[in-house]
């Protein structure tokens, strides 16, 4: 099954210096690329590069990613997006637009997200996302 990476993981990867608390999440995805279960989708990797100011770092960063290929997102991925805001919202929580189409795409394709964002774990008590891990 495929895991969606969402953009706090990969940013953990690609930064200078690691610790030992973010070790075990480097090897998980490390481990999930090995097994070719990786998924990403064109928002997530903007967000990766967007804010990168070092011009060598951004095409490292772009180059590493560009061995994985974007779900291709449809229309109907961003009304499922905006029925998952709606539920949250009626809750009262909020999150971002792009939050919700990490949701949507990992619901419709029974995907578990791979994030360290708490926010997804608040969405969760009122939409079907598994979180990894």
């Amino acid at each position: 099954m495929k895991v969606l990476v969402d953009t706090p993981i990969w940013s953990l990867a690609f930064r200078r210096k690691r610790d030992t608390i973010n070790t075990e999440r480097i090897n998980n995805l490390i481990e999930l690329i090995h097994d070719e279960r990786v998924a990403i989708i064109g928002p997530i990797r903007q967000e990766v590069l967007s804010g990168i100011s070092n011009k060598n770092k951004f095409y490292e960063i772009r180059d590493k990613m560009s061995v994985f290929s974007d779900y291709a997102i449809q229309e109907s991925d961003y009304e499922f997006a905006a029925e998952c805001s709606n539920e949250c919202r009626r809750s009262g929580i909020q999150g971002s637009h792009t939050d919700f189409l990490i949701c949507a795409v990992a619901i419709k394709n029974n995907w578990e997200i791979f994030t360290e964002d708490a926010d997804f774990f608040e969405y969760k008590k009122y939409i079907p996302i598994r979180i990894f891990g």
